[in-house]
């Protein structure tokens, strides 16, 4: 069996957030699978998607101390290859 479909996740605020449900409600022959393979592909230029198995509920919290200490709200990301405009 092969399913492909495209599922869109609304947009949400930085921070670690489950999706399952979007997921599994998006593909409609889920249920009938007992085995096998999903990819996911994230058409997202600053998004990242995690497996996790959501028995611990500080899980989200830990994940978003770790994302802030490595990426942090407050500093401005340098833009390689980023040039200023040409002017006439």
């Amino acid at each position: 069996m092969w399913e492909q479909a495209r599922i869109e996740i609304g947009a949400r605020k930085r921070g670690c957030h489950i999706i399952t449900s979007e997921i599994i409600s998006g593909l409609t022959n889920i249920h009938n699978v007992r085995i096998g393979l999903l990819h996911l592909f994230l058409q997202h230029t600053s998004a990242s998607l995690t497996i996790n198995e959501n028995t611990d509920p500080d899980v989200g919290s830990d994940l978003e101390m770790a994302a802030n200490k490595i990426a942090p709200t407050t500093t401005k990301a340098a833009k390689p290859n980023r040039r200023p405009p040409l002017t006439t």
